[in-house]
């Protein structure tokens, strides 16, 4: 069987951290960046750490780490980096507050496995308001414009959900990303990710997942920074198209 790690970012998860861990240990080690949490999260980061050891886990839990915030391309790229040096064969990663379902995973682990970049298409929903999937769809639209291969081509790599975090990585596509000097700030990571991979020549495929929406880090600022850096992609696709 390939070696599997779940990287999870975490930043003041306290209500839902347990339960994201601890189902997710049930298909693959798991590693938690905690990214400068000031609520109980590294408390019960550890608990569950000693729950592993003590009950001798098939599968294992790292903790990584941060005194402050790095935000969410710090945290996923520590992940990343962290699960390449330990030679994962992939990497999926997955947010911490229960908008993925950890019982989802086995269908990444068993997708296949020729894939570098496999991202969890938001199919089936849950109190996702209009405006989100307007605003999803637009950068849909803008991202596969930015990497396709000319100026006349709207299409590109014909992605839907550009920006699902839900998403299962070849050691390949992992070492690249962690190696990578990121400009994204935010939920943009996610995005930069996949041009990364793309603009590379890997493959990249797209899986139908579950979402849960939470509107508790969906701010203006982050919209902003999106808008802000899909607008870098279309700048830099003509480096890409000349």
């Amino acid at each position: 069987m390939k070696k599997i790690l779940i990287v999870i970012p975490a930043h003041n998860e306290e209500e839902t951290i347990y339960e994201v861990v601890t189902r997710s240990l049930r298909y693959g080690d798991v590693s938690v960046t905690d990214d400068g949490s000031r609520d109980r999260t590294p408390d019960i980061l550890k608990r569950i750490d000693q729950e592993c050891k003590k009950r001798k886990h098939k599968n294992s839990l790292n903790i990584i780490t941060h005194s402050t915030a790095t935000h969410i391309p710090k945290a996923i790229q520590d992940g990343l980096f962290w699960g390449n040096e330990k030679k994962y064969n992939f990497i999926i990663t997955m947010d911490a507050g229960l908008s993925h379902n950890p019982d989802e995973l086995p269908n990444f682990i068993a997708h296949d496995k020729s894939i570098d970049l496999l991202i969890g298409s938001r199919k089936k929903t849950q109190k996702v308001p209009i405006f989100r999937k307007i605003i999803s769809r637009l950068g849909a639209v803008a991202v596969n414009y930015a990497l396709s291969p000319s100026y006349i081509n709207l299409r590109g790599p014909g992605i839907k959900d550009c920006t699902s975090g839900y998403r299962r990585y070849s050691s390949k596509a992992a070492e690249l990303i962690a190696r990578s000097e990121l400009k994204s700030k935010s939920f943009d990571f996610h995005m930069e990710a996949l041009a990364i991979c793309i603009r590379c020549g890997m493959k990249a495929e797209e899986i139908p997942i579950t979402y849960i929406f939470s509107s508790s880090s969906f701010t203006m600022k982050v919209l902003m920074q999106a808008i802000k850096f899909g607008i870098h992609l279309i700048a830099t696709k003509r480096i890409m198209v000349n």
